[in-house]
């Protein structure tokens, strides 16, 4: 989705011609994976951060196009919403200080557009749901004049024959809302890691980034709150999961599937699993037919990008032009600050290589358990209870406590410099000893202040640019 396409509505040929180059695409990415014919090269990485534009008040400020005439930075893009911008950081190989540069290059990307914002009164907020954010600023007019948006939402009610979406979330409290577009996707933002891998890695990383997801999630949630209601701990989820509720039809994978969701089971053989499964159950949303050879992938990467699995594959190229297959981990929110962001990554990155080489002792969570793991981690955050290896259930703080070393391992495994590492993950321990994550924090400022979200995002703001990590922040 982050590319651009030329026109906002499609005619029945150009629906038929987009589904012949599909499936051509497919079977010759099936015909590459199998034959060893992609990129060799693995272990980089990288990240897309989603944040928010606000005015002096910390409402949305629906001026990205504005922004972005400013801020003139290729690595900056416009989001679905008016209000959101993404940043994308270069890849670098995840070994050595890739975590501390990674900290770097989104400081050093923030502080400039902070500073383009001020110049328009604005200003830059990292936080997976906008406290301050009304129902009714979620609407059309707020939608980013891209082509690739408007035929989107024009092809989500086609494909609901124009019955709105209905938003129902039952957490702490209970939301319920209507919306005829697709504009409550644009209530989410998160923090999007990267990871190249080579064809003979991909399928037991991919297996592994499903396991570590939810203690992963449990200790970064930072987005209790929607329309000013006490929802999830990460209400990113059940969020987005129905902002682009689509329904599907019957293919040759033997049924339907919601567009945003965590997947069906495990890979079991071949990474290209995923890409058939997107052929054969996934309705084409946007059929932009592209003047590109076959080799280029274009319709198969366009189809996979209306797909939102929670960890996602995704077909990308080296700079000598050669395939490669990244795992795109969507898990995270953004916020609550840059070293947050990076901590919780170097978590997920030396979780999933340990859980590859060396993963605990007993039987592995079942599938179902890591589901149902993932989103009872988004539902309770760190309170959550999940079923591990062993067959037992454990507190989420405790996985992650016990889990640390093995990130620590993992990271080692890969070649990340001990002090990056150690540095790192002892801000994922403080979460856990404190019991205080950004979704923590913003229920215990609002406990103290009924009602101030106004206050709290202020507050919020004015912490995430002092920098320290959350588990220090006082209320």
């Amino acid at each position: 989705m982050g590319q651009e396409i030329g026109s906002a509505s499609f005619s029945r040929a150009e629906c038929q011609a987009f589904r012949l180059r599909l499936e051509d695409e497919t079977r010759l990415l099936v015909q590459q994976i199998a034959e060893g014919r992609l990129s060799t090269v693995g272990h980089v990485g990288g990240a897309e951060l989603e944040a928010w534009l606000v005015d002096q008040a910390l409402d949305p400020a629906p001026l990205n196009d504005r922004f972005l005439t400013r801020f003139e930075d290729e690595a900056c893009g416009a989001e679905l919403g008016r209000f959101n911008i993404e940043f994308n950081t270069p890849p670098a190989p995840l070994r050595g200080r890739f975590l501390s540069g990674l900290q770097r290059a989104l400081d050093a990307v923030l502080a400039r557009a902070r500073e383009t914002a001020d110049g328009l009164d604005l200003d830059i907020l990292m936080i997976g749901t906008l406290p301050t954010l009304r129902d009714d600023q979620l609407n059309l007019r707020n939608l980013s004049p891209l082509n690739r948006y408007r035929a989107l939402n024009e092809q989500v009610f086609a494909a609901r024959h124009g019955e709105p979406i209905r938003l129902d979330i039952a957490g702490k409290q209970a939301l319920r809302s209507e919306h005829a577009d697709v504009m409550l996707e644009a209530a989410a933002t998160s923090f999007q890691l990267h990871w190249q891998l080579s064809v003979a890695d991909a399928v037991r990383h991919y297996n592994a980034a499903l396991m570590a997801s939810a203690p992963v999630l449990a200790v970064s949630v930072n987005s209790p709150y929607l329309f000013q209601r006490d929802l999830w701990a990460e209400t990113r989820i059940p969020l987005f999961e129905q902002a682009v509720a689509v329904p599907g039809y019957d293919g040759a994978g033997g049924g339907s599937q919601a567009r945003v969701g965590f997947g069906r089971g495990w890979v079991r053989a071949s990474i290209s699993e995923l890409f058939e499964e997107n052929r054969d159950e996934f309705p084409v949303l946007l059929p932009m037919l592209c003047d590109e050879p076959a080799t280029r992938f274009a319709h198969l990467r366009l189809h996979n990008g209306t797909i939102w699995r929670w960890n996602r594959p995704v077909v990308g190229f080296d700079p000598d032009g050669r395939p490669h297959l990244r795992l795109e981990h969507r898990v995270l929110p953004a916020g609550p600050t840059t070293v947050d962001m990076v901590a919780s990554a170097a978590l997920f990155f030396g979780l999933v290589e340990s859980l590859v080489v060396s993963p605990p002792a007993g039987p592995e969570p079942s599938f179902r358990d890591v589901t149902t793991n993932f989103y009872a981690a988004a539902r309770e955050g760190l309170g959550a209870r999940l079923r591990w290896f062993g067959g037992r259930e454990v507190a989420a703080c405790d996985v992650v406590r016990q889990m640390i070393e093995a990130a620590r391992s993992g990271l080692t495994t890969l070649g990340f410099e001990s002090d990056e590492s150690d540095r790192y993950l002892a801000i994922i321990e403080a979460r856990c000893v404190t019991g205080q994550t950004g979704s923590d924090w913003q229920r215990r400022f609002l406990r103290r202040y009924p009602g101030q979200f106004t206050a709290m995002t202020r507050e919020y703001l004015r912490r995430q640019k002092g920098g320290l990590p959350v588990h220090e922040w006082a209320i």
